[in-house]
């Protein structure tokens, strides 16, 4: 009998085991990145640091921000917690297989005074008197793992605290993608303040020659009453920018946790300067340089381990129970201590509860499978941002020299017409058109400057820069 009962048993475990296979997933991706072009603009493999690829901006200011974001902000302090929290739980989940049992002590005295009565007084049955009562017990239990519940569990601690670890890391790294747009958005501002100042500035130079040539009479008055209009909405569009650089530079200052200092401490300057080059990346790359890439592989990896449990959940458990005691009791003519030592152990196998088991084997089947459709949705994610920051970013790029070009031109342009209009060879709207197109164009190119350094930014984080790719963050880096 107990051959077929072993069989049985055999069989079961592998239909079990054939219902709780997480499939692999399907991480194909294409050779190359289609449409980013710009050959021009890609630095080799390993010619930028990705791990901390602010500094190829060259930038102190930017670096400066970035680090401090990182030591300070409370998203990165947040992320360190949960961090600690998943090694806390690892070893929780862990030290279940250790054994387990803990010391209890006792003392306890008792003064009975007979108050009615037939008196007696029997060794060890006094009817008054004082007794005591002591003992100390250890009782263990250690569950006798003959299955391999502790690897399974191992593998789903492991799996969630790497989870864990790429979460901190991509929390990390977006951080300092924020900060390093915030700052190119702040430097954005100041390039539109200067701007704006550079309208007013030729605003009051038309207002001026108008008002001039209203004054000898080879101009109407209206004319520097139109200008003047311009001038007026120059004047308030600078007031407007002014505002907001500020608030920028405040966002800037809570992001790098320095919220109680002046706006004023941050250095803003009134350009976006040399953009560095990005990486010449493979899209296979994404695999191990994409932190929620790698998140999503180790929830697959923690999947299939609980997996493993629930089917292992079906087998038997054994436990050895030893126990060390020792008492002693005293009571008027009567004592006693003694000690015992025991050894024992424990037996369960699942048997009303298969029912509740199978269905916690198939809501895990579910889990796993999700888990193995979100690393799949991941990789698409990775590489379809990558693709879209490159292809957009070198668009951006040509963008900005067609700009340059065609704001240069502009400029001649307006100082032509300007120039006419001063010497009563032109009227004042040849100039007023001249000077709103140069006008136009410069807002062109600054909007596409920053555009290109934002994209950069975008760039660099979704091929998985910010984070150390190839080892975790230390306990002490972590806090």
């Amino acid at each position: 009998m107990r051959p077929a009962v072993s069989a049985v048993l055999l069989a079961c475990l592998v239909t079990l085991g054939a219902c709780a296979h997480v499939r692999a997933p399907e991480t194909g991706l294409p050779a190359a990145f289609e449409g980013a072009t710009g050959a021009a603009d890609r630095a080799p493999a390993g010619a930028i640091d990705l791990d901390r690829w602010w500094r190829a901006f060259r930038d102190p200011e930017l670096t400066g921000l970035v680090d401090q974001a990182l030591a300070r902000n409370p998203d990165a302090k947040t992320a360190a917690a949960r961090l600690a929290e998943a090694r806390a739980n690892r070893v929780e989940s862990l030290t279940h297989y250790l054994p387990q049992g803990d010391v209890q002590g006792s003392q306890r005295r008792t003064d009975t005074h007979q108050l009615a009565g037939t008196v007696f007084n029997i060794p060890g049955f006094s009817s008054s008197g004082v007794s005591d009562a002591s003992g100390v017990n250890l009782n263990a239990s250690w569950e006798v793992d003959l299955f391999g519940r502790f690897f399974a569990t191992s593998k789903a601690a492991n799996g969630d605290l790497a989870a864990a670890r790429f979460d901190y890391e991509g929390a990390r790294a977006s951080l300092a993608a924020n900060v390093a747009d915030a700052y190119f958005q702040a430097r954005g501002l100041a390039i539109q303040l200067a701007d704006a100042q550079e309208s007013q500035r030729i605003e009051q130079e038309l207002y001026d020659s108008a008002t001039k040539r209203a004054q000898v009479g080879i101009a109407p008055t209206s004319d520097a009453d139109r200008v003047a209009g311009d001038l007026a909405q120059a004047k308030a569009q600078a007031e407007g920018l002014a505002a907001q650089l500020q608030v920028e530079r405040r966002t800037l200052l809570i992001l790098a946790g320095r919220i109680v200092e002046p706006t004023a401490n941050i250095a803003v300057e009134a350009s976006v300067g040399d953009l560095p080059p990005v990486p010449d990346m493979l899209p296979s790359e994404l695999l191990k340089r994409r932190p929620d890439v790698r998140e999503a592989s180790a929830r697959v990896a923690a999947a299939t381990g609980r997996s493993q449990l629930d089917v292992l959940s079906f087998l038997p458990t054994l436990d050895w129970t030893p126990g060390l005691t020792w008492q002693k009791s005293s009571q008027p003519g009567f004592s006693v201590t003694a000690q015992s030592v025991i050894n024992g152990g424990a037996f369960t196998q699942p048997l009303f509860s298969i029912p509740r088991l199978l269905s916690e084997l198939k809501a895990q089947d579910a889990r796993s499978e999700q888990a193995v459709i979100a690393y799949e949705k991941a990789v698409q994610t990775a590489f379809a941002d990558s693709e879209g920051a490159l292809v957009n970013l070198d668009a951006d790029r040509r963008r900005v020299v067609l700009l340059t070009d065609g704001e240069a031109r502009a400029a001649r342009g307006y100082n032509a017409a300007k120039l006419g209009y001063d010497r009563g060879l032109t009227d004042l709207q040849t100039a007023l058109s001249a000077e709103q197109s140069w006008r136009a164009t410069r807002s062109q190119l600054t909007a596409a400057k920053v555009q290109a350094a934002r994209r950069t930014i975008q760039v660099y984080k979704a091929l998985g820069g910010g984070w150390p790719a190839e080892h975790f963050p230390t306990d002490k880096q972590a806090r």
